[in-house]
């Protein structure tokens, strides 16, 4: 005689009622927590090649804006010559999917006071083109030049190793990771030059994009991603900062009042990348702690990706938790027993790599999604529901609709949805704040679009 076992029942009735709840779940939102190449992608980042390309951007001695163009191993002329060759050679690797060139702009003295002679801001880029969105381009930055104590001391050695050699190798590295896929839009791989004489190189290429009418998806400035030793004491190699501005200085007066009455203060299009870079990391490197920071740029500081905001595009910075100020715009030296100087021994590979790996997953992603939604509305003024339209997205599989406590920095909760309108029933529109992603046919999503514009019934 069978006797049945009330465990085993159990058992598997809440096997059952896993599967199906899995069942019920789109494909769209479980293809987005498991895309294999992302994986692929945080394995291939090379800590020997990025070691191997901060050594050589250091031994140019200095990499100085103002530094020498002619020699073939000393200053910015041979650090951009070189960096130039290596995205020749990733490019030859991969049947030429890299479009190589300079952009450059020239710069006369007296444009500010670090600018004591006339030069030639040159910038090294790399454009992979994308497949079904060309015009469309998401970026990454590192910077080439570099400076110690005095900002206009050209000539005395500069390693500039940490500030920004690792930067600029990260992106070297990107470029050779990704360049064995390929992509629905287009992905910049770019080493900007004069960010330490004023932002330079960013204030020309933003300039240029906006001159041959390319759509900025966004870019992603990484400036110092290889320190974990803090002059603070604290040693950390997992946290990194998201610097952005919190609205596109360029909004209109209609855009501002707006703001006043419905929200979106801090909603715009940067710190939707900020949030993008922030869920992407956590979802495939969930060892890594990315920590937001509601500012432009450090306290009174800079970086390159300011200038594409300045233009209206979204621009974020990615660097390093705790700083070293010690290592960072000094003369080589020793006082009092402490080594100051940016030189080569100072920087963590294996947490430069990490960063590398979350700017190339996070530029991948963007890169296989589908644009973000344009025209997003909302209403549900004085009623229980929220309800959210949007245009159609050319590639778009599904929608994923965000809302978020007023309070809260992240997008905590969603819905996948397949058409372009939908109504979140007992949601009160008061109580949140929403957004709408599209997501593409691999289940990668675009950054979120927050609501434009209001419906009425």
């Amino acid at each position: 005689m069978h006797t049945s076992n009330p465990t085993q029942k159990t058992s598997l009735s809440i096997k059952i009622m896993m599967l199906i709840f899995v069942l019920s779940i789109p494909i769209t939102s479980l293809i987005a927590q498991s895309d294999a190449r992302i994986y692929e992608i945080i394995d291939a980042v090379s800590e020997d090649r990025l070691r191997a390309n901060v050594k050589t951007l250091t031994d140019f001695g200095t990499r100085h804006t103002l530094s020498d163009t002619i020699s073939q191993t000393r200053g910015i002329g041979a650090a951009r010559r070189w960096i130039k060759k290596e995205f020749e050679k990733t490019a030859a690797a991969c049947n030429n999917c890299l479009d190589v060139f300079y952009q450059s702009d020239l710069v006369k003295k007296g444009d500010n006071n670090r600018i004591t002679k006339d030069v030639q801001v040159v910038n090294v880029v790399a454009l992979q083109k994308g497949t079904k969105y060309p015009n469309r381009y998401i970026i990454m930055s590192g910077d080439i030049d570099s400076r110690i104590s005095d900002p206009n001391n050209y000539t005395d050695d500069a390693p500039g190793a940490n500030d920004n050699a690792t930067g600029m190798a990260g992106t070297l590295e990107a470029a050779r990771v990704l360049s064995k896929y390929t992509f629905e839009n287009s992905i910049i791989y770019v080493g900007l030059s004069g960010e330490e004489q004023g932002l330079y190189g960013g204030k020309g290429l933003a300039a240029y994009a906006k001159e041959k009418g390319w759509d900025i998806i966004g870019i992603i400035n990484n400036d110092m991603i290889g320190n974990i030793e803090g002059v603070d004491g604290v040693i950390d190699n997992r946290t990194f900062r998201i610097f952005s501005e919190p609205v596109p200085p360029t909004e209109t007066e209609q855009q501002r009042r707006s703001r006043r009455f419905y929200g979106g203060e801090v909603d715009g299009i940067s710190r939707q990348l900020a949030r993008y870079v922030y869920t992407t990391t956590k979802t495939y490197m969930p060892e890594m702690n990315p920590m937001m920071v509601y500012r432009l740029d450090r306290f009174g500081r800079g970086g390159h990706h300011r200038p594409f905001n300045d233009e209206g595009f979204a621009g974020i910075r990615i660097m390093e938790a705790h700083e070293n100020y010690t290592q960072q715009h000094q003369d080589i030296r020793t006082e009092n027993g402490i080594a100051y100087g940016d030189t080569f021994e100072h920087v963590n590979f294996p947490y430069n790599a990490k960063l590398t790996a979350v700017n190339a997953i996070n530029l991948a992603s963007i890169a296989w999604a589908p644009p973000t939604p344009q025209n997003v509305g909302i209403g549900g003024i004085v009623e229980a529901n929220a309800r959210l339209q949007w245009d159609a997205v050319d590639g778009a599989t599904a929608y994923k609709i965000y809302w978020r406590d007023t309070t809260s920095p992240t997008w905590d909760n969603s819905r996948v949805v397949s058409g372009i309108s939908h109504t979140l029933k007992g949601i009160v529109i008061d109580n949140f704040f929403f957004g709408v992603a599209a997501i593409g046919k691999d289940g990668h999503e675009s950054p979120v679009a927050f609501p434009s514009k209001i419906i009425r019934k």
